[in-house]
């Protein structure tokens, strides 16, 4: 859910920077086509951020992220490497915007979906220790 309201927000929010009102039109040949598509990246790229984030969450149950440590799966940090490195190629190589129906983006327009994975991540470390703080056994009354 959070993943969810996180993206539509990346998406509006760079339609209204761009110029965009209820109602107008963003197909191809309008002017506003070029912030549709940059918004569509957004939205895109908002959901790879979500789940990077997600990716860090998963890794423990119970405890928290810091105790088992940020950097103790190689692989992992390596996939989502890997991961951003296909991204950036998608966003910012002008031969796959055609195929990807892809925008290159602003440092202002990236900046919007930066924050996602720790929202993500930090949701999930709220849950886990409201689930430690859960879990304390009632006493037993004599």
């Amino acid at each position: 859910m959070i993943s969810a309201v996180l993206v539509l927000v990346g998406f509006f929010v760079v339609l209204h920077a761009g110029g965009w009102h209820l109602h107008a039109a963003t197909g191809v040949g309008t002017p506003l086509h070029h912030v549709y598509q940059q918004a569509t990246t957004v939205a895109w790229l908002g959901i790879v951020a979500c789940q990077v984030g997600t990716a860090f969450a998963a890794r423990t149950d119970r405890v928290s992220l810091r105790s088992i440590g940020v950097f103790t799966n190689p692989l992992l940090l390596g996939g989502i490497a890997a991961e951003l490195v296909l991204a950036a190629a998608l966003i910012y190589l002008p031969f796959l915007h055609h195929v990807f129906g892809t925008a290159a983006l602003s440092p202002t327009q990236l900046a919007v979906v930066v924050p996602y994975p720790f929202v993500i991540w930090g949701a999930d470390e709220v849950r886990r220790w409201v689930q430690r703080h859960r879990a304390v056994p009632l006493q037993v009354r004599n």
